[in-house]
């Protein structure tokens, strides 16, 4: 690669791929410069033209076409010249494959020349031994360079030919460009001179070159130096951004062995209340028990007299009355007189009281605040400011601690291990306060009180909750489904999901080799004929046919089975994923790292590498589906990665964090909003990115029942269906943040 402020050699512009078109990969084919200065083929700029703008693949730019169209873009004759230095190389004849003279044609009048030898560097023509000598000894090309034409092919005179090349003027063949029109900007021959130029000022090429190359120069130097400043605020960036994120991980850190502290300690208090609240009923119940033994023997002893005095008074005769009567009397009064009651306490009730942070809604357990930072002062300044500083951010945290206690919401503790004889005592006991203050720093204060409710969201990367402030969708779980019919010899394979009209799907059974037709709710449809021995993979619908993948082909049917077209992929892959376009007349197909699009009549429409030549060999996309932007998302088995792309192969982002954890990328399936679904297998889990390559967290765990998870489909933009490994089919609906 060419440092910054260097000139690049003639052999790097023609071995690197300076002269391939970005669009079709090919090598440049009457190129066209846009004013952004990147250069493609007039035909790829023609395919581009879209209402009368071209939207340059490269930087993004959108540039108005000509009213005359893309060929009045201007010609890069730089890249011109430079293809003629590389055609020079290639063969002249093309049966024998090796170069002919190109004089003895015209000498002889023979049909071909014979074997060139040697080449004149400025005639451009491959010469034979006696043409060769011939050449230096005419008048008019004694002074012409004539070279080996072996050390020509291989590079030793390109220097040497650059600067005897000439540009020749595309209105008059055969004609080189040799002046510079100032009023118009035009180059122009001899013969544009002499017409409607011939009364315009006009310059020979090197004095023109020498009169402007200074302020070009001057403009390149302009653009070297703020590349500079570009540099270091990349690396600024980048630093910022590490800084970040390592300061993000020591503050989750921080965040996570607080809450476990706050856990143990609520924990041990809930332990503790509950050890005090059965120790009460306990002490309680021993003394009802010993009250009511009590009670029972009066209750007997006075039972016991009353039957006996009734039976005498009602059965006995009048002198057996009134010989028992003073002993009835005494035994009588003395039972009167008894107290019937036991003195005891009153009985106490239990009454639980919880700290006020608990019946306030705004009450947080954790304050996350931010502040930007600050450059680092000078030397000579860390003395006067750097005391400061240290002691403004305290004191600022302690006010924001005042406001949110005034404004209802009430810090939440850290609630160490309670002191039984403390609490006999009825002593306050103080726990700690735990927030998360500016620069990410753990600060802890002093408060009385207890708080006994935690907030605990384990998440796969440092990141704010999403979930818990609403902005990520959920799943709503809407029906489950078997997909295995009586008919099946098998048990079910899915490899491939698709939606297939208004609320219904098409599953690909490899292991029974059919496409299914189900309802969202599970009715079967009956099934999508398909070529006997084939056994569907990857599946996508397009308007009244479907494409699907199978044994290394593309097919394309009709719903009722009908073979419309194949063709051979790669048998490099042992699958390839298939995908339909939003306009519903292409497919694309992954094969061997690269996409292939289809038109609906077999024909190939495009064929692109995600992230361009450069990428050749590193990519191998196991799924892939597109966006309703008519982007292309795919699971990259060999980057690990799920890489995002346009129509051109340009990557948008490619995401390779840690929340795939350490698993490689499965199924994907994008909703009418750019959220990305991503399967993780080995996990059990389906994640989402957001449309800018943002891992969001987990939308489907093994809590939802997804029990490895194979392939999913999106149908409708808002329902997301699922495919486990033991063929069945959950269907969530996906509610969005917004609803």
């Amino acid at each position: 690669m060419v440092s910054k402020g260097s000139s690049p050699s003639l052999l790097e512009a023609l071995s690197s791929d300076f002269l391939a078109c970005k669009i079709c990969l090919e090598q440049l084919h009457t190129p066209k410069t846009l004013p952004c200065l990147h250069t493609y083929c007039q035909d790829c700029l023609a395919q581009l033209a879209i209402c009368g703008q071209v939207r340059c693949p490269e930087c993004r730019e959108t540039v108005p076409v000509p009213s005359e169209g893309v060929a009045a873009f201007k010609t890069n004759f730089f890249v011109n010249g430079l293809l003629d230095l590389v055609k020079a190389r290639a063969p002249g004849d093309l049966h024998s494959g090796k170069p002919a003279c190109a004089l003895c044609p015209l000498v002889g009048g023979k049909s071909s020349g014979g074997p060139a030898t040697a080449r004149c560097l400025d005639c451009a023509d491959d010469l034979c031994q006696a043409c060769a000598d011939g050449h230096r000894c005419s008048r008019q090309t004694h002074s012409h360079r004539v070279v080996d034409l072996v050390g020509y092919r291989a590079g030793w005179y390109d220097e040497e030919a650059r600067e005897r090349q000439a540009s020749h003027c595309p209105q008059h063949p055969g004609e080189a460009l040799c002046f510079l029109c100032q009023p118009c900007s035009q180059l122009l021959c001899r013969d544009c001179r002499l017409g409607p130029h011939l009364d315009h000022p006009c310059l020979p090429l090197a004095e023109a070159v020498r009169a402007r190359k200074p302020g070009l120069e001057e403009l390149l130097a302009g653009v070297d130096s703020n590349l500079v400043e570009l540099e270091a605020t990349r690396v600024a960036e980048k630093e910022a951004l590490a800084q970040l994120r390592e300061q993000a991980a020591s503050v989750g850190t921080q965040v996570e062995e607080a809450a476990e502290r706050i856990l143990k300690s609520l924990l041990a208090q809930k332990q503790e209340v509950l050890g005090q609240l059965r120790a009460h009923v306990e002490a309680a119940e021993e003394a009802t028990r010993e009250r009511l033994a009590k009670i029972e023997s009066q209750e007997q002893v006075a039972k016991a007299a009353a039957a006996f005095a009734r039976r005498v008074l009602s059965l006995g005769l009048e002198a057996e009355i009134l010989s028992l009567e003073g002993a009835i009397t005494q035994r009588l009064r003395q039972l009167q007189g008894s107290p019937w009651t036991p003195r005891s306490a009153h009985c106490v009730l239990p009454q639980l009281e919880l700290h006020p942070g608990l019946l306030d809604k705004n009450c947080h357990l954790f304050r996350l605040s931010f502040e930007k930072k600050e450059q680092a002062p000078k030397a000579s300044e860390k003395g006067s400011t750097g005391t400061q500083g240290e002691d403004e951010t305290p004191s600022q945290g302690e006010d924001e601690a005042k406001a949110g206690k005034q404004s209802g919401g009430q810090p939440v503790s850290k609630a160490g291990a309670s002191n039984p004889k403390e609490d006999k005592a009825q002593t306050p006991q103080e726990d700690e306060e735990v927030q998360i203050e500016r620069g990410g720093r753990l600060k802890k204060k002093k408060f009385k009180g207890r708080c006994k409710s935690i907030s605990r969201e384990s998440s796969p990367i440092l990141r704010p909750n999403l979930e818990g402030s609403g902005l990520l969708p959920k799943p709503v779980f809407s029906w489950s489904f078997p997909t295995r019919m009586p008919g099946d010899k098998r048990s079910p394979r899915i490899t491939g999901l698709c939606p297939f009209g208004p609320q219904e799907i098409l599953v690909a059974d490899e292991q029974n080799r059919a496409l299914k037709r189900f309802s969202l709710n599970g009715d079967y449809k009956g099934t999508v004929p398909v070529p006997e021995g084939c056994s569907p993979c990857s599946v996508a619908a397009l308007q009244s046919a479907v494409a699907f993948s199978a044994n290394a082909r593309l097919y394309l049917v009709n719903p009722e089975g009908d073979v419309q077209w194949r063709r051979s992929l790669s048998l490099a892959q042992s699958s390839h994923a298939v995908a339909a376009m939003p306009c519903g007349d292409r497919v694309a197909v992954s094969v061997a790292g690269h996409v292939e699009v289809y038109k609906k009549d077999g024909s190939l429409a495009t064929r692109f590498i995600p992230g361009g030549k450069a990428s050749r060999g590193q990519r191998a996309l196991v799924f892939l589906t597109t966006s309703l932007q008519g982007n292309f998302v795919g699971s990259d088995w060999q980057q690990n990665s799920v890489v995002v792309c346009d129509g051109l192969g340009q990557v948008i982002w490619e995401y390779k964090g840690p929340g795939l954890h350490g698993c490689q990328p499965g199924s994907v399936s994008v909703d009418k909003k750019g959220y990305i679904f991503l399967t993780l297998r080995e996990v059990n889990k389906v994640v989402i990115l957001d449309p800018k390559g943002s891992l969001l967290g987990d939308f489907l765990t093994a809590y939802h029942g997804l029990e490895k998870p194979r392939v999913t489909t999106m149908v409708d933009g808002r329902y997301l269906v699922v495919s486990l490994s033991n063929g069945t089919i959950h269907v969530f609906r996906v509610r969005s943040p917004d609803s």
